[in-house]
């Protein structure tokens, strides 16, 4: 018994000296909706944080940055030095992920619903 006792209270005491750690901040989430939309269709982040764009839909979706692709040019917009993304045809009940970096203003659409007005917009501030 005295062992454990000793165990226990060494084991404790290791504990106490470490340093906690702040946990990042939890990823933004933008859900892509069966009224074909992102919602909210505005977010504001800081640079180094990750938005999720969550599937909720029954339908397949597509988060797009690549304004050479948008039909209408002020669809997809980036900061300069920002490098565009694409996450593919994203399938209901999945995730798509991305890491922004360059502080400013992104704009993105989802590749089949761009006409009915499925645009978002990501602002990255300091």
């Amino acid at each position: 018994m005295k062992r454990y006792t000793l165990s226990l209270f060494a084991a404790l005491a290791a504990i106490a000296v470490i340093p906690f750690v702040a946990a990042d901040s939890p990823a933004t989430v933008v859900r892509m909706t069966e009224g074909k939309s992102f919602e909210p269709k505005t977010i504001t982040v800081k640079p180094g944080d990750t938005v999720v764009w969550r599937n909720v839909s029954d339908m397949v979706h597509t988060v797009t940055d690549i304004p050479a692709q948008a039909i209408t040019a002020g669809d997809a917009a980036l900061p300069p030095n920002a490098k565009e993304f694409d996450s593919g045809l994203i399938q209901p009940g999945k995730d798509y992920s991305h890491a922004f970096t360059v502080p400013g203003t992104y704009k993105y659409f989802c590749v089949p619903h761009e006409t009915v007005g499925m645009v978002g917009t990501v602002v990255v501030a300091k």
